[in-house]
C-alpha cells in the first residue's frame, strides 16, 4: 500500500469532512479512523477512487461517533433524572383499576372477564375455563366489553360485588391453574378489607387465607396433586388458618351471610378437623345447602354431592350427583370417586380414565390417570 498517497490525501479529506459540518476535532478523529480502515482493507481490495473512498469512510465514522455520543448523553440525562436513592412512596393503583374495569356500562360477567384479562393477567383460555364456556365465546365477550368501554368515561367505578368476583377468580386461577396469582389476590383483598367495612370482603379474605394455608400440602415432591384427605396436615399453615377463622367469625357475627362467608365456613370446617376421618361432613352439607340457596351454582351442587357421599354414604352421594348436569367439568371425576367408595371398582376405573381426558390441566390429568391405574391394578 502507498502510505505516501494516504498522507497526501489526508488534508483534502479532512477539509471535506469539516465542510460537511463536523467540527475540526471530530473530523480529525473520523479521518484517522478512515485511514486505519484503509490500511486494513486496501491491500486486498484497492479502491478505484482513493479520495472518494476515504471521504465516504471518514463521514460514516463521523456519523457513527455522533450517534454514539448522542445516545451516551441521553443515557446520562436519564440517570440524572432518576430519583435519588432511598425509600420511594408506595403507590399501588391495581385495586383502583379493578374497580374501573368493573364499569356500570358492562354486565357483571363481562366486567369480570375484562378485568381478569386486562388487569389480572389471565389468558382468554384460563378465563373461559373459570366460566365453564368455550374459549371462542369468552374471546367474543372480552372483545365486546372492550368496545363497550372504549368511548365511556371511567368516572363511575363498578360495585364491590363485581370486584370481589374478579378477585375470587384471580385467586382460584392462581391457586389451581398455570399462573401463580394467589398471593397477589390475597394482597389486594387485604387492601380492600382495610378500606371497606363489608362482611363479604371479610368472607372472601378468610376463604383465601384458609385455602392458601393448605397450599404447601397440595402437591407431592414430584408435582402430583395430593387430595385433601391424603394431605399432611402438619404442613398446613396454622397461622393463616387462625387468621382466616378469626376474620370469618367476625364476619358471620354480623348476620349478613353471603356466598364467600359460606365457602369460608366450609374451608374452616376442613381446617378444624385433626384428621380427614374427623371432618364434620354433616355440617359441611348444611353449609353447601346454604351456598346453593345463595348462588344456585352447578359447581356448588357438584361439590355438595361429594359432601353428601361422605356424610350419608356413596349411594346418597350418587343420588345427589344425578341431579347435576353431566357436562359440568369434574362431574366424571366425582362420579368415579363415589363409585369407588361404593365398591364398584371397574366403573370407577373407567370413569377415572375418562375424567383424565377431560382434565383442565396436566397435574389433574396425571392424578386421575394414576387413580385409574391403581384401581385397574387392584382388579388384575
Amino acid at each position: 500500500m502507498d502510505e505516501a498517497l494516504l498522507r497526501s490525501l489526508t488534508p483534502s479529506v479532512l477539509a471535506v469532512i469539516v465542510r460537511r459540518g463536523a467540527d475540526f476535532a471530530a473530523a480529525e478523529d473520523a479521518v484517522q479512523d478512515a485511514l486505519v480502515e484503509a490500511l486494513r482493507v486496501w491491500p486486498a481490495h484497492p479502491p478505484r477512487d482513493a479520495k472518494g473512498w476515504l471521504v465516504t469512510a471518514a463521514w460514516r465514522k463521523f456519523l457513527d461517533q455522533t450517534r454514539a455520543d448522542t445516545a451516551r448523553r441521553r443515557r446520562e440525562e436519564r440517570v440524572e433524572e432518576e430519583p435519588a436513592p432511598g425509600p420511594a412512596p408506595a403507590v399501588d393503583d391495581t385495586l383502583q383499576l379493578y374497580f374501573l374495569c368493573a364499569h356500570p356500562s358492562l354486565t357483571p360477567s363481562s366486567a369480570v372477564a375484562l378485568t381478569l384479562r386486562a388487569v389480572g393477567g389471565l389468558t382468554t383460555r384460563q378465563i373461559a375455563q373459570a366460566y365453564l364456556v368455550p374459549e371462542a365465546t369468552m374471546a367474543q365477550r372480552i372483545s365486546r366489553a372492550k368496545r363497550t368501554v372504549a368511548d365511556v368515561r371511567f368516572d363511575r367505578p363498578g360495585d364491590v360485588a363485581t370486584v370481589l368476583r374478579v378477585l375470587y377468580l384471580v385467586f382460584n386461577e392462581g391457586y389451581s391453574g398455570d399462573v401463580d396469582l394467589a398471593a397477589e389476590a390475597i394482597r389486594l383483598t387485604r387492601q380492600l378489607a382495610a378500606a371497606i367495612d363489608h362482611p363479604e370482603v371479610s368472607g372472601l379474605l378468610a376463604l383465601m387465607l384458609l385455602h392458601h394455608a393448605r397450599r404447601a400440602a397440595r402437591t407431592a415432591p414430584d408435582g402430583g396433586l395430593v387430595p385433601l384427605a391424603e394431605q399432611d396436615r402438619g404442613r398446613w399453615d396454622t397461622r393463616l388458618i387462625a387468621e382466616g377463622v378469626g376474620i370469618l367469625q367476625a364476619a358471620l357475627a354480623r348476620d349478613r351471610l353471603g356466598e364467600f362467608q359460606a365457602q369460608a365456613a366450609i374451608a374452616a370446617l376442613h381446617a378444624d378437623a385433626p384428621t380427614a376421618a374427623e371432618t364434620d361432613w354433616v355440617q359441611i352439607v348444611e353449609w353447601y345447602d346454604e351456598l346453593a340457596r345463595l348462588t344456585d351454582s352447578p359447581v356448588v351442587r357438584l361439590n355438595r354431592a361429594v359432601a353428601v357421599g361422605e356424610a350419608d354414604g356413596p349411594r346418597a352421594g350418587l343420588a345427589a350427583l344425578a341431579q347435576v348436569d353431566t357436562a359440568l367439568p369434574r362431574h366424571t371425576a366425582v362420579a368415579a370417586y363415589l363409585h369407588e367408595r361404593d365398591g364398584d371398582l371397574a366403573t370407577a376405573a373407567r370413569l377415572y380414565a375418562e375424567a383424565a381426558h377431560k382434565a383442565p390441566n396436566l397435574a389433574e390429568r396425571d392424578h386421575l390417570t394414576r387413580q385409574a391405574a391403581r384401581l385397574n391394578a387392584r382388579q388384575s
